[in-house]
């Protein structure tokens, strides 16, 4: 009998030990605290499954396995966004990066650089998916807005993408991971039930692959409007213009074009005319958004 009370003894300082060494485990990995500081972002360190990989000029390659030829190589795709996403009114960086692991992937994660007194601290990153194709990227009311199109459950990767996603993430400062805000505002749209022709379309913005920004400079100037006819109407800052369209799944091409001729100082109707050459498929967003995908995957021409 009197061996119980010594056993009980035992197991109570295991059960102790234990949960000393747990939390001090979960001290240990809390993050981000342990982040260096690096003066550039593309040079800061970020974790990446659980990883952390620090970056050289956009670059990071490391072998997959201990002696293996094969390569992890982590790149700085683009993407950027810039505001303020842990409240402290200085502008921090949000962005995308690639991740290639020797085989056929390339996996693509939203991160932040969050700027600091010193320099930049990298965040967790969140996957997006494999072999996605990226939209802009926003920083709106201190959350990371992430608009990509994936493609169908079960879809085969030889497919496009064409299903168009948006992901809000909200910065917990503490630990530097991100968590999903879900979206319940108004006018939330859902996008497998748009269409083209439900109706007229005002041109927002292009945002190319090279980080620049085109935007209208009259508001309501430039708009779209498709038939069902498969003919379409435009206006610009200075003339109207008619043609026809043609859709394929998700691919789209214009043809015919015509245009008024009235002559306009300072028009950007010649550019605006090019763009929609350059279309060659298109999707819609959650935000109510149809985004056109520029040939050679050059840019994103947005319309709302």
């Amino acid at each position: 009998m009197k061996k119980y009370p010594v056993i009980l003894s035992i197991a109570v300082l295991f059960v102790v030990v234990g949960f000393l060494f747990w939390m001090s485990s979960r001290t240990a990995v809390a993050p981000t605290q342990q982040q260096p500081i690096a003066t550039d972002y593309k040079s800061a360190t970020y974790i990446i499954a659980g990883l952390p990989v620090t970056l050289v000029d956009g670059h990071a390659e490391v072998a997959a396995a201990p002696g293996s030829a094969s390569k992890v190589v982590t790149q700085y795709f683009g993407n950027e966004a810039t505001g303020d996403l842990n409240g402290d009114g200085v502008t921090d960086i949000g962005f995308l990066l690639t991740q290639s692991t020797g085989g056929s992937g390339t996996y693509f994660y939203a991160v932040a650089a969050i700027k600091t007194s010193d320099g930049y601290r990298g965040t967790d990153a969140v996957l997006l998916g494999d072999r996605i194709a990226p939209q802009p990227t926003e920083i709106r009311d201190g959350k990371l807005l992430l608009n990509y199109a994936d493609r169908a459950p079960g879809e085969s990767f030889a497919v496009r993408p064409s299903v168009g996603k948006s992901l809000w993430l909200k910065l917990n400062p503490e630990t530097m991971q991100f968590g999903i805000v879900m979206q319940n505002f108004e006018g939330e749209a859902d996008p497998s039930r748009m269409t083209l022709t439900m109706k007229t379309w005002d041109w927002i913005s292009t945002r190319y692959s090279n980080d620049t920004t085109v935007t209208p400079k009259k508001t309501k100037a430039f708009t779209l409007t498709f038939k069902s006819d498969g003919t379409f109407r435009a206006t610009t800052d200075c003339n109207a213009m008619s043609g026809k369209y043609t859709t394929q799944d998700k691919k789209i091409s214009f043809g015919n074009i015509a245009t008024t001729m009235m002559y306009c100082e300072g028009s950007q109707e010649g550019e605006f005319g090019k763009m929609l050459g350059e279309v060659q498929s298109y999707l819609f967003t959650s935000k109510g958004e149809l985004v056109f995908d520029l040939k050679l995957d050059s840019g994103s021409f947005i319309f709302r």
